[in-house]
């Protein structure tokens, strides 16, 4: 990451400077932002909830919502390369005649 360069981003009203290439900049921004909304959630009116619990909590739950979208995203694929299969098959029926 030589080409890095500090970005600031905003979690519970608190600042961090993370390095990041410029290409990742804008999705970088876009992941704090969706941190920052998921931690908020979590914590709620509970302005004095410890801060890292929020953190592991939200990072939990971001990724249980990744997990399941790859677990769906794996349906998808079977399902698609099932029906490929099944088209293929009619194919070669229709051109071997």
């Amino acid at each position: 990451m030589s080409d890095a360069k500090p970005v600031s981003i905003q979690l519970l009203d608190r600042e961090y400077t993370v390095g990041c290439v410029a290409e990742e900049r804008d999705s970088l921004l876009a992941a704090a932002k969706m941190l920052d909304g998921k931690m908020r959630e979590i914590r709620g009116g509970n302005r004095m909830a410890a801060l890292d619990r929020v953190a592991v909590l939200a990072a939990l739950n971001l990724a249980h919502d990744l997990e399941q979208l790859r677990e769906e995203t794996a349906r998808r694929e079977n399902d698609l390369s099932r029906s490929f299969g099944e088209l293929n098959r009619k194919l070669d029926g229709l051109f071997s005649d």
